[in-house]
């Protein structure tokens, strides 16, 4: 899987509205020790951010995390932008998420995540 597709299915374990599925493809590409922070959460552990995405989406029934810029990568870094869409197709909010890579496989070892609005 090269960078753009891990990328791809972290957002998609974003916007999966069945927990079991999101937590199997969430493995596919995240460490079990992977850390996620943005401004109102910080997240150890696969659990963790399972447990933190349950949480938004409950908030947000039938949202979805779209991918909006290209991924910019180098020596196990990339960034990206990403927009989060309402069941109804309304922006929620907008963001850039900076990951950092474990070197082989590549997984995801942490994201710190930045919001627009």
């Amino acid at each position: 899987m090269d960078v753009t597709e891990l990328i791809d299915t972290y957002c998609m374990a974003w916007s999966h509205p069945d927990p079991k599925e999101r937590e199997l493809i969430l493995g596919l590409v995240w460490t079990d020790s992977g850390h996620y922070t943005d401004p109102g959460v910080h997240a150890k552990g696969k659990d963790e951010l399972l447990a933190h995405i349950d949480r938004v989406l409950l908030k947000r029934p039938g949202s979805r995390v779209e991918r909006t810029t290209a991924v910019e990568e180098h020596h196990d870094v990339a960034k990206f932008g990403w927009a989060a869409i309402d069941a109804k197709g309304e922006l929620v909010t907008s963001g850039t998420d900076i990951v950092i890579f474990t070197s082989s496989p590549a997984k995801i070892e942490r994201v710190i995540g930045f919001f627009d609005r």
